[in-house]
């Protein structure tokens, strides 16, 4: 550990009472050793005795020595007579702290011990503090801007001209607010704060709460008063001190937005801007709940380990996933963008007005906000389609989750390190698919009344799994609910075809809590396999696990909502399978059935006997029959059944023909998925033959789509995303005519210097190319490092990487 220094003009203590102090502190500092005063706590979790209210925050960072120092008043309540109170501080060098009693006005000097296993410090007091009264704890310390990306932590960005600058900013979720001041830092200790900070009159500070005034405390320095929080948890605080500018709109209810960025890149701000006053106002009005602070200031911040941050009223991103240059910036950054602000801003009720009680449940937070983005922007930005792009996240979460090393959603974890672990893609992809899958068992219209209801009834307080669930049961589903409303809600399309919306359970209460308990509480996932004999489809569910000849689930059972359509009927019939097998009975014999319409269920489907052949059948002969998201989970399923062996390997490639004819973004890119990985593993094994039959193959199959392909920008998100793959699947696999293509724009645009203005969406195939020769590799490399490519550095990554060499 770094050695900290004091830093800059602060109301600190004598350097007599200091010195004094920390030899108290002796041995107890370091965590016991043979010191006669034992730390008080042997637990993870704080105690539940000592209740904060109130923090009072003064923060000096000084950016020149990296150091800041702080004081923190807290107030807080005692329900039980105690003579420590314990706290969490990480890396902080306290040097005062007192205990003032809010009725007596009494204030005792303490002593300080510090537990750093646990991250803890006890406050040992001589006289007792009593149940049922007030105190304030006050704290002074100092300690050095933090060296990671959490914490209070150095940022530095280079201005156009090449000059060093620095900021500090914060992340604290899950567990490093205790880096920047002494807290309770666990979500269900929610408390308000009042924060000042101090700063060079050249800078700027931000806070979750507007400026109410400003102190001149010297010629240069400055103290920024910010009006109090709401009640919150200490992990959605945040503060930045920088040389930011940043451009506003007010929301038609009146609540100011804000996009801060470095100065050279203000110009970037504007789409962001936009987007984020759209969902803002969609989220106020589909919660029918005002969003309780006056402002929200979006934050691109220049090293920025997670994608986002939702802190309340101050929420911070990395600069790609906030900025956007019409000029430069990729399609992909076209759709991202909106996403992860939604994202963001769906936490601001889902996460910051309603929090988990404890880290085990933060999924409630993550997938929620990952379902949201989907709900929100296909409303706010109807032309970006995102609802083509759902699928993909319940593969990519289930391609995790189908391994033996997953775990449950809802999962214990107590330590820091293990909290960090949840942050994956179970607790955010998976719960984004199993409410999606609730939502269409529910009906849009009932799911959005029980969310409602839960916030409402849970504003400024913590939630378990179960609330969740109970907000769900209590509201009955109406039959003859209104389509469109429920169109008009989401992505669900099927619905407007749908007769029975309510027809799952005969009739009987939905139990949501002990559904729903079967997808959080046990890890994985259901195959369903299907066998039709005559009018009888027989179902029967086990758990898929890859990798594992014998899986040890034989105890594993899901409440599945099963939705299908036949050869006979396309309006979807729904069955909630609870039992281990069961037997569904068709009105009639039909050619074919296709289970989990859409794929809106977490589960997999294999159809036994000829099952398969009859909807590979279908697909050659008219694939048009069953909707884009059907096709491309057929596709997935075909192969996530290859790889347990419970179907041939010939079998997933003869689905795959019928991709010649398809056209669509969602099975095109499923197909690439599936049959690239394939590819890789042949190119690794030196399998020469085959692997060149197979890049062959792959070609062919899309050959007709790449040749199509305008090498432009033109067109819709998903044609020009479909384009952008295709190039690049083209020139990668050495297709000769988008090889020549592509290296003729490279030889262009590295003549011009890397002037030459080239489409988006064609970059990177024509990097790629250019990277297969050390010269063009060489060339891009010094692009890479240049200020004004920022906004390609991703393009260029992946371009570099892709050399043969």
């Amino acid at each position: 550990m770094a050695a900290l220094r004091r830093a800059g003009p602060f109301p600190g203590p004598s350097v007599a009472v200091a010195a004094g102090l920390l030899g108290l502190l002796g041995t107890a500092l370091a965590g016991g050793g043979d010191g006669s005063t034992q730390f008080p706590w042997d637990a993870v979790r704080l105690p539940k005795h000592v209740v904060p209210l109130r923090y009072h925050l003064l923060i000096h960072p000084n950016l020149t020595t990296l150091s800041f120092a702080g004081s923190a008043a807290i107030e807080v309540t005692v329900t039980r007579q105690t003579s420590a109170v314990i706290l969490h501080s990480k890396l902080l060098h306290i040097t005062r702290a007192a205990i003032e009693d809010g009725s007596a006005r009494s204030v005792q000097e303490v002593l300080v011990l510090e537990h750093r296993p646990f991250e803890q410090v006890a406050l040992l007091a001589a006289e007792p503090l009593r149940a049922g009264h007030n105190y304030t704890l006050s704290i002074q310390y100092f300690a050095n801007l933090s060296e990671s990306f959490h914490g209070f932590y150095k940022s530095t960005y280079r201005t156009r001209e090449g000059e060093l600058r620095v900021l500090a900013t914060t992340q604290f979720e899950p567990t490093a607010a205790r880096m920047a001041f002494p807290c309770f830092d666990e979500p269900a200790f929610k408390a308000r704060f009042s924060i000042k900070i101090r700063r060079e009159a050249k800078h700027l500070a931000l806070s979750n709460m507007p400026v109410v005034k400003s102190v001149n405390i010297t010629s240069w320095l400055v103290e920024d008063h910010f009006d109090t929080t709401v009640k919150m948890s200490t992990y959605l605080v945040a503060f930045i001190v920088s040389d930011f500018k940043s451009i506003s709109k007010i929301t038609s209810r009146g609540v100011k937005i804000s996009v801060y960025t470095v100065p050279d890149k203000i110009n970037q701000a504007d789409y962001a801007l936009d987007a984020a006053v759209k969902l803002l106002d969609f989220y106020e009005d589909f919660f029918s709940i005002p969003y309780p602070l006056p402002k929200q200031d979006l934050a691109a911040i220049p090293d920025f380990q997670s994608g986002a941050m939702e802190n309340w009223g101050l929420t911070t991103y990395r600069e790609s996933a906030l900025l956007y240059d019409p000029e430069k910036s990729s399609v992909s950054s076209k759709l991202w963008i909106p996403m992860i602000i939604a994202h963001e801003l769906a936490h601001q009720w889902f996460g910051n007005l309603v929090t988990m009680e404890w880290w085990n449940d933060l999924w409630l937070n993550e997938g929620f906000a990952k379902f949201m983005e989907f709900v929100s922007v296909s409303v706010t930005h109807p032309e970006l389609r995102v609802e083509d792009y759902f699928l993909r996240r319940c593969f990519d979460a289930m391609a995790v989750d189908a391994l033996n090393s997953s775990h449950p959603i809802s999962n214990p974890v107590e330590d820091p390190a293990e909290i960090l672990e949840m942050f994956d893609r179970v607790s955010y992809e998976k719960g984004s698919c199993i409410l999606n899958m609730l939502r269409v068992y529910l009906t849009a219209d009932v799911f959005k009344a029980g969310l409602v209801q839960y916030l409402q009834k849970y504003s400024y307080q913590n939630t378990k799994n179960e609330d969740l669930w109970n907000s769900m049961t209590n509201i009955c589903p109406t039959v003859g609910s209104d389509k469109n409303e429920l169109q008009g809600d989401g992505f669900c399309r099927r619905s407007q075809q749908s007769s029975s919306n309510a027809h799952w359970t005969k009739g009987e209460t939905l139990d949501v809590r002990a559904m729903m308990e079967t997808w959080t509480l046990q890890k994985g996932f259901p195959l369903v396999t299907v066998t039709v004999r005559g009018k009888n489809v027989h179902l029967q569910q086990e758990h898929y696990v890859k990798g594992v000849d014998s899986p040890s689930s034989t105890g594993y059972l899901w409440h599945i909502p099963l939705t299908y359509i036949t050869s006979k009927s396309d309006t979807v019939q729904r069955f909630l399978m609870t039992t281990k097998a069961d037997v569904i009975i068709l009105p009639e014999e039909v050619e074919w059935v296709k289970f989990n319409v859409d794929m809106n269920g977490y589960y997999i489907v294999h159809y036994e006997d000829d099952g398969w052949d009859r909807l590979i059948n279908l697909l050659k002969e008219n694939h048009t029959v069953i909707s884009s998201n059907d096709r491309a989970s057929l596709i997935n399923n075909v192969f996530q059944l290859m790889r347990i062996k419970k179907l041939s390997v010939s079998k997933a490639f003869d689905l795959t023909l019928y991709l010649k004819h398809e056209r669509q973004i969602m099975p095109v890119l499923q197909g690439m998925n599936e049959l690239i990985p394939i590819y890789k593993l042949m190119e690794r094994r030196d399998m020469d033959g085959t692997e060149k039959q197979l890049k062959e193959y792959i070609v062919n199959l899309f050959k007709d789509l790449i040749d199509k392909q305008s090498w432009s920008d033109e067109g819709s998100v998903s044609e020009r995303l479909l384009r952008q793959s295709l190039l690049l699947l083209a020139c990668v696999h050495r297709y000769q005519p988008c090889v020549d293509k592509a290296k003729g724009y490279f030889t262009e645009w590295q003549k011009s210097n890397g002037t030459l203005s080239l489409p988006a969406d064609v970059k990177t195939a024509v990097y790629t190319v250019g990277a297969q020769t050390s010269e063009g590799w060489d060339f891009l490399l010094s692009k890479y490092r240049l200020q004004s490519f920022n906004v390609e550095r991703e393009n260029i990554e992946l371009a570099l990487s892709r050399s043969r060499s």
